[in-house]
């Protein structure tokens, strides 16, 4: 599994950084999503799957290798 974001379609709501905040972070900046992780193991893919679901402006997408 790849992540992969769209920092343009990003609205800073956090949503992705509660739900794993080892694969996602916000940017000090302008509050936008910053990736730490973009292969993250099997024990967290229920977790970023989550995320990625739930994201209000659909910035992530996940990719099933």
């Amino acid at each position: 599994m790849r992540i992969a974001i769209d920092r343009d379609k990003c609205i800073g709501s956090g949503m992705c950084v509660l739900t794993e905040d080892t694969v996602f972070d916000q940017s000090d900046e302008d509050g936008r999503v910053l990736l730490l992780n973009e292969r993250p193991g099997d024990d967290l893919a229920d977790e970023v799957r989550y995320a990625v679901k739930w994201c209000p402006g659909r910035a992530l997408t996940l990719i099933e290798d």
